[in-house]
């Protein structure tokens, strides 16, 4: 985050998902109120066993749900279900809201559903991010994940390849995510497209008229 400047990064809200270190996520989140000026989202998981288990703890059932939406797409409906604690004292840098994200995903041609409970922390007191707000920011978040490890996955290759040396799967990362933003910046909206255009002999000779 030091590549992003103060002005940009001033008052503004970080989305992160879960880092697998909590002495990472606790520096993470200092940093950016205390040095930064900035806000934080932060995602739990089943790797945080600590602070999963306090924000578990929490009376979720007096708690009201806040916010609900419904969504169909890919032949299926999800539902997610949002509700939101004031937290006073949480052993967490600045903490001020926990979090907690009910998402049941039906099938529209059968019955079978699947479900998950997520938990987020953010700094940010209710007068400022209603449930409504954080449930908006936590999808915005997990959209672009999960639309970026596609990418990743799926159009480069990540997962298929055996490169192991040291910090080689890193660089190699690295290398896919400047691709990705350059095809981006010369206009490109579909990397899949982009990439054959630039690895697929017929398609490059046809893109500069030779046939």
């Amino acid at each position: 985050m030091e590549q992003i400047s103060d002005e940009e990064l001033e008052a503004a809200l970080v989305t992160l998902d879960a880092l697998h270190a909590l002495h990472a996520q606790r520096e993470h989140a200092r940093y950016l109120v205390e040095e930064r000026g900035a806000h934080y989202l932060l995602s739990v998981k089943g790797n945080q066993k600590n602070l999963a288990r306090q924000f578990k703890s929490l009376p979720w059932k007096q708690i009201p749900v806040l916010h609900r939406t419904s969504e169909h797409g890919h032949g299926r409906e999800e539902i997610r279900a949002v509700q939101v604690a004031s937290v006073n004292g949480l052993l967490f840098p600045h903490a001020c809201q926990v979090v907690r994200i009910r998402r049941r995903r039906r099938s529209l041609a059968g019955k079978k559903s699947t479900g998950e409970i997520v938990y987020a922390v953010t700094d940010l007191p209710a007068e400022q991010a209603s449930a409504g707000d954080i449930a908006s920011w936590a999808r915005d978040h997990w959209k672009i994940e999960k639309c970026v490890h596609w990418i990743r996955d799926v159009v480069f290759g990540e997962d298929a390849r055996t490169i192991r040396t040291r910090n080689t799967p890193a660089v190699m990362a690295s290398l896919g995510d400047i691709v990705r933003r350059t095809l981006r910046a010369l206009g490109w909206v579909n990397t899949a497209s982009a990439r054959r255009a630039h690895t697929d002999p017929a398609t490059v000779l046809q893109l500069h008229g030779i046939t």
